[in-house]
């Protein structure tokens, strides 16, 4: 009995020093990686050449509202991970985010081990993390206070009865591949559902591409799906979580998808508050008018309209 005691302990040990047993570190969906002066064009730039330089490529950027640019980037690396799943596209995808307090210009970006997970890609991409860590820093992680670990990112739900990861929305049906992307193009292209484009990625050898949409929030039906409209009642904290933006489209074969609101806000905004000020409360009406949005500009129908 003391020898299979002792034999216990000296496994016990051997794993916690390997660190086969440990606690899963807790992610955030966000790093800051810099404060730089009041500039905001010298900032975006110096940060793109830096990317650039580190391999990554910058396939699209936008200003949401005042003081903010959002700057999409992708890789060769993010693409094989995303073309691994069936909806991996989802996390093609990084941004980089630049906010101007009046001071200096926050920049940051989204955490791409906290994306692997919560898209449920195959790969942790923390190549990729130290990759853009390498390029413009790291001070902190942030966007909850207590993170989440990757075990629960891949099953995530923010409230019972609350959506998936995998209860995407089904914005409009096509023919072929080739119909769907040109038929979501076309629809954003022509502002369909108060959108701008702002980025598209094509998995090399899918039939899998991801759209960036810049929603206005410009129409009665879609005044509240608008990423100002959002942001300003959310985004509250004084490191802002701008990486949150732009909403996807996603083409996968002959169907153009979305992810649920209730997931896609609450996965960037895992401690939002149900109820109060600055909560999913606040923005109630979100869900529906992002479906609206998002639906017409994948050049779908929604809800009665019959311009379609």
């Amino acid at each position: 009995m003391k020898s299979m005691k002792l034999a216990f302990t000296g496994l016990l040990a051997l794993l916690l020093s390997t660190g086969v047993v440990q606690a899963e570190e807790k992610l955030k969906p966000f790093v800051l990686a810099d404060s730089q002066g009041a500039d905001m064009t010298t900032a975006v730039s110096t940060a793109k050449q830096k990317l650039t330089d580190a391999g990554f490529e910058v396939v699209g950027e936008y200003s949401p509202y005042d003081n903010a640019r959002i700057v999409a980037i992708t890789s060769d690396a993010l693409k094989e991970t995303a073309a691994k799943t069936d909806y991996g596209v989802f996390g093609a995808a990084q941004r980089v985010t630049f906010y101007n307090t009046g001071d200096n210009v926050q920049v940051a970006y989204t955490n791409p081990i906290y994306l692997a997970h919560a898209y449920q890609l195959d790969g942790d991409l923390v190549a990729v993390a130290a990759q853009l860590e390498g390029a413009l820093g790291k001070q902190t992680t942030y966007g909850s206070k207590k993170g989440l670990t990757g075990e629960d990112l891949r099953d995530y739900q923010y409230k019972w009865l609350m959506p998936y990861f995998y209860d995407r929305l089904n914005l409009a049906d096509y023919n072929t591949y080739e119909d769907a992307v040109n038929g979501v193009e076309a629809a954003i292209a022509a502002g369909k559902g108060g959108v701008k484009p702002v980025y598209r990625i094509d998995l090399p050898g899918q039939q899998a591409s991801v759209f960036g949409v810049h929603i206005l929030g410009n129409t009665d039906a879609t005044e509240c799906a608008g990423d100002q409209y959002i942001m300003e009642r959310i985004d509250f904290k004084d490191t802002k979580s701008l990486g949150h933006l732009p909403y996807e489209i996603v083409v996968k074969g002959d169907q153009a998808y979305a992810l649920r609101a209730e997931f896609r806000i609450a996965i960037s905004f895992p401690d939002l508050s149900m109820m109060g000020s600055n909560s999913f409360a606040s923005i109630m009406c979100a869900p529906d008018a992002i479906e609206t949005a998002l639906t017409k500009a994948a050049g779908g129908k929604s809800g009665g309209d019959d311009e379609w």
